[in-house]
């Protein structure tokens, strides 16, 4: 039984949602105020699902929880690592140094361009070496660093498939800086494109600590209240890793959120293909689905102002939520949002007796809200009188102009012209209009939608990746395969995962017309169970 109860957590910008599971039933759900250190909030939502529950807490088998942590970190420059950056690339990589368009204030928040080293080394693709490692400017490299820094980043060119020159600056910097000190190497970060993944790699050490934090708070919470179950982490493409792997690698999670309401919407739904809205109280965030997992973007992703080449959900984020506020002029709309009045809904909205006219109102005069969600303390309208004296004209004009935000953001999703199945989930689900969506099959607003991200925290599947480049002039294609799969297989061990459980996600092949040979990168994406 204690395998089967699982809590889940999904932490967004007003609210902090959480739920008890056992199987595919869910006992209990929870939405509480997101807090500042977003650990507390996360808490008090545990709090309220073992009150609600009366669950044993010694019978859970698994806490998992998509995160803001870091994504909030990098943008508010808070609480960051000071980072000492070593690039293994001289002479082949000196034209670009590293922190290149970087804003300043996040430079100066990691410590700035003095900790930024470049050494020379490096491998060709093919395992040569650019020159040799140079192990006296690490060393050099690391005195200066002493007492500066508290974590490293280390990038090689083409170190994900030749970690050699990696590797052996890591022993270094260990002997130099104790083992105390935070290390991150690029190839276990990202592809192979030098500075996107070197931004990755800096940005991760970056965070190590407030990941840390995080977590050691909650698995003390969680302890303090008889769970002793494992704690595992939301990443970016919906599965979950280890508690641990997501120290080392914190930046995995930046897109845990949408990732997870893409997941819960596929459990709660059953649909595998289609679009995902994740409304809240100021935005949606539209995903699509392919085979039950939210699609990859296949553009460079930028956090914090920094271009990276992380694995992130291909995401649309619209100013359109339950609170966004419509500007109209007597019983015409001049526009809707970008303004919202967030968690403040309840005291600003005419619903609720306030001045402002926001979706939420035009949803409850078109019926569309006919009964209050368990989980909001708040009744759905408080003040019908104030929703009685909207004009038709305007509950119509503003459902158009709502319907036309969602259906240029669903055509923008797709990449067929075929009309799909529309997953509308979130708290703010009940606002958006369900009829007559062009471009949708159905809409579906499945059930305990208004806790979706929650769910998919709790769906127990981890995920793992491997790429490498061969000539496929020497090496044989199946072959080649092969070892990135069984690479794969490795990666997803190390990240929690059962080796033996592994199935393949997808195969990607990608040829390099500007080398010669017959040079092809493979990546290769797998999934399996949790080890318990």
């Amino acid at each position: 039984m204690g395998k089967e109860l699982r809590i889940g957590f999904d932490v967004g910008g007003t609210f902090t949602d959480g739920v008890i599971v056992k199987g595919t039933t869910i006992l209990s759900k929870a939405k509480t105020l997101t807090t500042e250190d977003v650990t507390t909030g996360i808490i008090n939502a545990m709090d309220e699902l073992l009150n609600k529950s009366k669950v044993d807490a010694k019978e859970i088998g698994m806490i998992s929880f998509g995160t803001t942590h870091t994504t909030n970190a990098i943008i508010e420059r808070k609480n960051l690592n000071k980072v000492g950056i070593i690039r293994i690339g001289a002479p082949a990589t000196t034209a670009i140094p590293p922190l290149t368009g970087w804003p300043k204030d996040l430079k100066k928040a990691i410590g700035g361009k003095d900790n930024v080293f470049i050494i020379r080394g490096g491998s060709e693709y093919d395992g040569r070496d650019i020159v040799p490692l140079d192990e006296d400017a690490i060393r050099q490299a690391c005195e200066h660093l002493k007492g500066k820094v508290d974590s490293v980043a280390v990038t090689g060119v083409f170190s994900p498939m030749i970690p050699d020159h990696e590797n052996r600056a890591a022993t270094i910097i260990k002997e130099m800086l104790g083992d105390d000190i935070l290390l991150t190497l690029s190839q276990n970060i990202s592809t192979i494109s030098l500075l996107e993944r070197e931004n990755s790699t800096i940005l991760n050490a970056s965070v190590i600590s407030v990941m840390q934090r995080s977590i050691n708070a909650l698995r003390q919470a969680a302890e303090n209240r008889g769970i002793t179950a494992p704690l595992f982490v939301v990443q970016n493409d919906g599965s979950v890793m280890s508690a641990d792997y997501a120290i080392d690698y914190p930046i995995f999670t930046v897109a845990s959120g949408p990732a997870a309401s893409v997941r819960g919407a596929v459990h709660l739904s059953g649909v595998t293909n289609g679009v995902v809205a994740d409304v809240g109280g100021t935005s949606t965030d539209v995903g699509y689905i392919v085979d039950g997992f939210p699609r990859e973007s296949a553009i460079t992703v930028s956090i914090g102002g920094v271009k990276t080449n992380i694995r992130c959900p291909d995401l649309l984020s619209i100013a359109l939520g339950g609170g966004t506020i419509i500007k109209n002029k007597g019983t015409s709309v001049l526009g809707i949002g970008p303004e919202s009045t967030g968690y403040n809904l309840v005291n600003l909205g005419r619903s609720f007796g306030g001045p402002m006219l926001t979706v939420h109102d035009i949803a409850v005069a078109r019926d569309d809200i006919g009964e209050n969600l368990e989980i909001f303390e708040t009744n759905f309208v408080t003040h019908p009188e104030k929703i009685e004296q909207l004009s038709d004209s305007l509950v119509i004009q503003s459902t158009e102009k709502i319907k036309e935000l969602l259906e240029i953001t669903i055509d923008q999703m797709k990449t067929t012209p075929e009309d799909i199945p529309a997953l509308i989930v979130g708290g703010g689900a009940t606002t958006m209009p369900k009829k007559d969506i062009a471009g949708t099959s159905k809409v579906i607003n499945p059930d305990h939608f208004e806790v979706c991200g929650a769910v998919g925290a709790t769906i127990a599947e981890i995920s793992a990746y491997a790429e490498a480049v061969f000539d496929l002039e020497i090496e044989d294609r199946k072959e080649a395969i092969n070892k990135v799969i069984e690479s794969a297989k490795n990666n997803l061990e190390v990240a929690g995962g059962l080796k033996d459980t592994a199935t393949i996600m997808d195969i990607e092949e990608i040829p390099f017309a500007y080398m010669p040979g017959k040079r092809q990168k493979i990546r290769v994406r797998v999934k399996g169970e949790i080890f318990n």
